[in-house]
């Protein structure tokens, strides 16, 4: 479901929690979202959706990245966020070297720094996920953990976007 800014404002916090849930799966996100109603145009949600996503605590990033699935599996389910995910992979497509590639990846990544490889995935090819996981395989723990917490910003605005049909740039 997507509304305007003036739906968007004008929603009961019970009807809109679950959006913004399937944009960012963490309650203080959700909380500070809701909480700046109503916004007076799409690039004041955007700022307090943006702000509040830099601010997530370890255990903040580990409930978000418990809603995602890992770069080239395929979400299943009818759910929003299992639907958002399976179109912001459209770019892996089915050529099994690149999924065999990338699952490989993800289990080195998963070694290394003991979570999910997530990233922004929306226009991105498999060639350029892959080649981004792999560069990302070389970060030490402290960058990675920065480089984690960015694309996981990206992501909630981006599902944002998606929830306020207009156009907001990440």
């Amino acid at each position: 479901m997507t509304v305007d800014l003036r739906g968007f404002n004008a929603l009961s916090e019970e009807r809109l929690r679950p959006m913004l849930a399937a944009c960012c799966d963490v309650d203080r996100w959700v909380d500070r979202v809701l909480a700046g109603r109503p916004y007076d145009d799409v690039a004041a949600l955007t700022e307090v959706a943006d702000q509040a996503a830099r601010d997530f605590d370890e255990a903040e990033v580990e409930r978000a990245l418990a809603a995602h699935p890992r770069i080239g599996d395929r979400a299943s389910g009818e759910s929003t966020e299992a639907s958002w995910s399976r179109d912001e992979q459209a770019g892996v497509g089915d050529d099994t070297g690149v999924r065999a590639a990338l699952a490989e990846g993800n289990r080195e990544y998963e070694q290394r720094f003991g979570r999910v490889f997530l990233i922004c995935a929306t226009g991105l090819s498999a060639g350029e996920l892959l080649a981004e996981l792999r560069r990302r395989l070389g970060n030490d723990e402290a960058t990675e953990r920065a480089v984690l917490r960015d694309e996981l910003r990206k992501i909630a605005v981006l599902r944002l976007s998606k929830v306020v049909d207009q156009e907001i740039s990440v």
